[in-house]
């Protein structure tokens, strides 16, 4: 529960449940089904309320991660989340926001899938029994179990292919004159499936999801109404872009997972450190728990003191996801670097064999096998650029090349642009 001096103000243009309230005033929320009624439905007691997130990758990003959050606020707020991991629709494909169908993945794959993306959980939220312990569950559960006529029969007559059409996951998807396919097109009927069963087998009344998934959502809301006679509720959130409009999780270098054994806390912390400047508020609001008061005097900071806003955001946003102390060694090692202008040991840190690196490595192979790149390609654009040093010196040409004699302190440190560190090591 929030405690009494973190609760928020009330005022007649807000909601007044403390979830919602905080929700809204954070920048959650984007579209309701019935916003008035949920809000009166959230200050009566407790709520269940679920998010779904299907197995496609062994771990979850930072694009994931408004919606994490926003279970984080459900359960602090003093309601019970439940994560549903979709063993089941993993197998088809959920079509919303994508051009093409997803690759297929083995029951094998979606199992290692679902095991690493569990882990993802526990920093944000407290699992157990009690009545607003989070709870995680597999759609597989239920959805392996399903006999095709039995479906069509109790579900599909409740869904028209004009209103599926319509909807922005089919209809984009067709004006671009993509494919989709029968197996992508039941997406929806699942989908709205399993809130039906979540409201059968866990009381659960709430949906919640990006608002890409609004289609899905009011389905489930629907199906719900005409089967059980439930009143069931969705909640959207906003699809977050940078200031510049990228897509928010993706760098250069790739996705920003959430688990330290993908992307180190340091690379974590380096990610919230270099947000552009008018992300700043908006992701202090979304993505720490710090007081709204503390997050507009941040944002209000300018010039180069908004580097310390960032630099706060980092450290909050770190220790939501690797602990307090994960948080604070990355912060010393990114003032150790860059205002001490020394190489920390606890940079991120790469170990090649020793016979390769007496033998001799290209300044390309050095800078991939440092993960400064994700190709050869990638890595001689940023040589060319005059984005690369080595040991802080200049790397100027392709060709150069390192060996054992280059180490400093038993390490090359790789510099790519102004601000990201990384030693290579014999070993």
């Amino acid at each position: 529960m929030l405690a009494a001096s973190d609760s928020l103000e009330h005022n007649a243009d807000m909601p007044r449940s403390d979830f919602l309230h905080e929700a809204t005033a954070r920048g959650f929320v984007f579209q309701c089904t019935d916003a008035e009624a949920l809000d009166d439905l959230l200050r009566a007691g407790r709520v269940p309320a679920y998010i779904g997130f299907d197995c496609t990758a062994p771990s979850l990003h930072v694009g994931s991660l408004v919606q994490i959050m926003l279970l984080r606020l459900f359960q602090r707020t003093g309601h019970a989340p439940l994560v549903l991991l979709g063993g089941g629709t993993t197998r088809i494909g959920d079509p919303s926001g994508k051009d093409e169908s997803r690759q297929l993945l083995t029951d094998a794959q979606i199992a290692a899938n679902m095991a690493g993306i569990r882990r993802v959980f526990d920093p944000f939220l407290r699992f157990g029994d009690g009545p607003t312990d989070a709870r995680l569950v597999n759609n597989a559960d239920w959805l392996d179990r399903l006999a095709y006529i039995d479906l069509l029969r109790d579900v599909g007559t409740h869904f028209t292919v004009n209103r599926m059409l319509g909807f922005d996951s089919v209809r984009l998807r067709l004006e671009r004159e993509h494919p989709l396919t029968f197996l992508e097109f039941n997406y929806m009927i699942l989908q709205s499936y399993d809130f039906r069963e979540l409201y059968r087998r866990h009381g659960v009344l709430l949906q919640m999801g990006g608002s890409d998934q609004w289609g899905n959502i009011v389905c489930g809301v629907e199906l719900g109404r005409r089967t059980e006679g439930a009143a069931l509720f969705g909640l959207t959130s906003p699809l977050i872009t940078t200031a510049s409009g990228a897509k928010m999780g993706k760098t250069a270098q790739g996705a920003v997972w959430l688990t330290a054994d993908r992307v180190s806390p340091y690379d974590y912390w380096q990610f919230w450190r270099n947000v552009e400047d008018a992300d700043v508020g908006r992701f202090l609001r979304l993505f720490t728990e710090l007081p709204l008061a503390e997050t507009a005097r941040l944002e209000a900071l300018g010039g180069a003191e908004i580097n310390e806003a960032k630099k706060i955001l980092a450290t909050e946003a770190t220790a939501l996801a690797h602990g307090r102390a994960a948080a604070a060694a990355a912060a010393e090692t990114a003032r150790a670097t860059f205002e001490q202008g020394r190489a920390a040991a606890d940079l991120p840190t790469v170990h090649v064999p020793a016979a390769t690196l007496a033998a001799g490595m290209s300044a390309v192979a050095l800078v991939v096998a440092a993960g400064g790149a994700p190709s050869n390609s990638e890595a001689r654009r940023l040589i060319r650029q005059g984005a690369v040093r080595v040991n802080d010196a200049l790397l100027a040409e392709e060709t150069q090349r390192f060996d054992a004699g280059d180490l400093r302190d038993g390490a090359l440190e790789i510099t790519i642009g102004r601000k990201r560190h990384l030693l290579v090591r014999p070993g």
